[in-house]
């Protein structure tokens, strides 16, 4: 099964495939609908990837410890987050890395960390998700004339916080303050989430878990299911057998 249109039981997950041109600034676009009826509540975890979260409920309902509005952008977090959905729920997201979603106006990371807050209709960030039809196109024209952060577009190459300051020319010290203003998460707590979604990506394909431990730059195995479990709340053998793209729905059986 293409790990970019997955089902598991009661809800559907796909992303649509991205250009160059956004690389480094949007992790995905997607969508995710329950498979039910509108009365039915389909339970499952949002597991830490270190992105903001835009995203528009196109129809039904959703929970996020309280009832959600159509339009909300959902925080950075260090821990798996429950979230339930009607059956009948349709939702379009953009996943934005946090200094891209920075160059949109957003509210800062840290003031909206392991929650949501609400989006208006007429914000740079909501008409990302405005129209399904056009998302791709509405995302990659906010973004045309969008500069490399010089702090946030070394990230993703980095397996140190010395390769971000190394790569990005500033001070290990400058480097420290902008993650703590601008992300809320230390330079190298950050690097462990991203390492950790790169693995929640590569869990389902076919490779062993040792393998896949070893790609993806883990001491070893047991290094990468101390991470699971601390991130995703699950074992890596459970996160393979249920994971569709970031979220893990609730076994039915």
């Amino acid at each position: 099964m293409n790990r970019r249109d997955m089902g598991y039981g009661t809800m559907r997950y796909a992303e649509q495939p991205l250009p160059d041109a956004l690389t480094g600034l949007v992790a995905a676009i997607w969508t995710m609908a329950g498979d039910g009826e509108p009365g039915e509540w389909i339970d499952h975890d949002a597991t830490p990837d270190g992105c903001i979260e835009v995203i528009h409920r196109l129809r039904g309902r959703s929970i996020w410890g309280e009832e959600q509005p159509a339009l909300f952008v959902t925080g950075l977090s260090l821990a798996p987050v429950r979230f339930r959905i009607s059956g009948d729920a349709h939702f379009l997201g953009v996943r934005l890395w946090p200094w891209a979603w920075e160059m949109l106006g957003g509210t800062p990371c840290p003031d909206f960390a392991d929650g949501w807050n609400r989006l208006d209709l007429d914000s740079k960030a909501g008409a990302l998700v405005m129209n399904a039809d056009r998302a791709l196109t509405d995302v990659t024209a906010a973004f045309a004339e969008a500069l490399p952060h010089p702090i946030g577009s070394q990230v993703l190459s980095a397996t140190r916080v010395e390769d971000i300051v190394r790569a990005s020319g500033y001070s290990h010290r400058t480097v420290q303050r902008w993650f703590e203003r601008s992300i809320g998460i230390t330079p190298r707590g950050y690097l462990r989430l991203i390492r950790f979604r790169r693995a929640m990506v590569e869990v389902t394909a076919p490779a062993t878990l040792a393998d896949q431990a070893a790609k993806g730059g883990f001491a070893d195995q047991a290094h990468m299911a101390r991470d699971f479990r601390r991130l995703a709340g699950v074992a890596p053998r459970t996160a393979r057998s249920r994971a569709i793209g970031p979220f893990l729905p609730d076994d039915p059986f």
